[in-house]
């Protein structure tokens, strides 16, 4: 099974007030750590980026990623999605990853993809926070519905309609979100 991967970094950061694509976390940049971590599919990755694509893509030089341009980005993330799957080279499913979730490591993808494998579910999301969400993997038909997702809405609510359809791996740290200065703050031990 050939498996890609989408990380979405086009967003415009508005409540953190600048690009948090390119803040700093254990060393490296979230969306350097969001591609490194994407890697795990071991198949094609796609970053998505928007207003700072040529920073992000200065950000990801040596990594065997494709950066792609979302011309749309201020549209919101379902542009980006759709943007991702659409430059995702042929593959049976794709793993989409934000940028945002600065403890998503290539052992997560992994689980993701041996669920999918085990449990034959078109959709596997992350359980965190008593919820559901990404990262998560997406079976290949589930790409149309994928690339009709409203401009403001992302994974998360396809996942939600198809609740029967998704098999899930816990991962409680993607209960972080970095969002806010105070949110990276408090991550970073300064809060």
């Amino acid at each position: 099974m050939k498996v890609g991967a989408v990380v979405l970094a086009a967003g415009r950061s508005q409540r953190f007030g600048r690009p948090k694509q390119l803040l700093l976390y254990d060393g490296q940049t979230l969306v350097r750590r969001a591609a490194r971590a994407a890697l795990a599919v071991r198949g094609p990755v796609v970053v998505v980026a928007g207003r700072e694509q040529e920073m992000i893509a200065l950000e990801l030089l040596g990594l065997p990623v494709t950066v792609v341009p979302n011309e749309s980005w201020e549209r919101g993330i379902g542009s980006s999605v759709r943007c991702g799957l659409d430059a995702l080279p042929e593959c049976d499913a794709a793993v989409i990853v934000t940028c945002d979730q600065p403890r998503v490591d290539g052992s997560v993808i992994q689980q993701l993809i041996a669920e999918h494998a085990k449990s034959g579910k078109p959709i596997v999301a992350s359980a965190y926070a008593g919820t559901l969400g990404v990262p998560a993997l997406f079976a290949r038909w589930m790409f149309d519905e994928l690339r009709s997702l409203p401009d403001d809405k992302g994974a998360k609510s396809i996942i939600l309609r198809h609740r029967d359809e998704v098999a899930t791996v816990d991962f409680p740290a993607g209960a972080l979100d970095i969002d806010t200065p105070e949110d990276y703050e408090r991550e970073l031990g300064l809060a």
